[in-house]
């Protein structure tokens, strides 16, 4: 038995519930279509430098990774829902000034000025395709530098290795026998030049800025305490010119974050 207006109520709800999916499938439809090109307004041409983040994907530490949980199914609820646990710093992320320092800022606070800035690109895949440990160093700075001017002050610096390539197996993380971690970074001498030259950000394809053998992290504790960020496995480097794009941070906005998986644009 149905009280008064119990009819009319439903049929409202399942009137409104009809026209909110069909304005969401008109949403969905056009979204697709504006989605299509790679060309944004004013001609450039986007790059996506983001990994997909899922189990398996390698983190820093072994115990590192995401774990997706479904909490609701469209089948069962009308809608899709899953819960992650997940480390801040895992797969493509920002590393916030508060990660490396006592009172750094959190990376809800990083202005957002800051997050969108022009890109430098230092390539040394060819040496660390002989050399693990090879690293970018002052030199590889001053030869950019010879070819292209000086760093964008505001800027952000990024080192191309090559190393996603190594993606799917162990030689990403490539620790030896000795349980040490092998692979690119930046040289701490590279980042006080690159903190001369007024760069605000570091981004890297491998996962930390420092070289993997490091166990006192110099590259991080000169970086980050400056006020400065990082980006750890960043995609795609190798797509971009060495000079002239523009990099795109979507940056977590969690209150007290000291990083988190991020979003991360070029614009060429």
């Amino acid at each position: 038995m149905c009280m008064p207006g119990t009819h009319e109520a439903v049929h409202a709800r399942l009137s409104r519930r009809g026209f909110f999916a069909a304005g969401v499938a008109a949403a969905t439809a056009a979204a697709t279509i504006a989605v299509r090109p790679s060309q944004a307004q004013g001609g450039g041409r986007l790059f996506d430098l983001t990994h997909t983040a899922a189990p398996g994907f390698p983190g820093y530490s072994p115990d590192w990774g995401i774990v997706i949980e479904k909490v609701a199914s469209f089948a069962e609820s009308g809608f899709n829902m899953n819960r992650w646990t997940v480390v801040e710093h895992f797969a493509t992320h920002l590393d916030a000034p508060i990660h490396f320092s006592e009172d750094g800022m959190t990376a809800d606070r990083i202005p957002v000025e800051q997050l969108m800035c022009p890109l430098a690109i230092f390539d040394i895949a060819a040496r660390a395709a002989e050399d693990a440990e090879t690293s970018v160093t002052p030199d590889d700075i001053e030869a950019w530098e010879g070819r292209n001017g000086p760093v964008p002050a505001g800027g952000c610096a990024a080192m191309h290795s090559g190393w996603e390539a190594r993606l799917g197996g162990e030689g990403y993380r490539n620790a030896g026998e000795d349980g040490v971690m092998r692979f690119p970074g930046f040289h701490p001498e590279a980042a006080a030049m690159l903190m001369e030259r007024g760069a605000v950000g570091m981004a890297v394809d491998t996962l930390s800025l420092d070289v993997g053998s490091s166990s006192t992290f110099d590259t991080h504790y000169r970086w980050l305490p400056s006020g400065r960020w990082g980006l750890e496995n960043v995609a795609s480097l190798g797509a971009l010119p060495e000079a002239g794009a523009t990099i795109i941070v979507g940056a977590p906005k969690v209150a007290g974050s000291t990083g988190g998986m991020s979003r991360v644009f070029a614009l060429v």
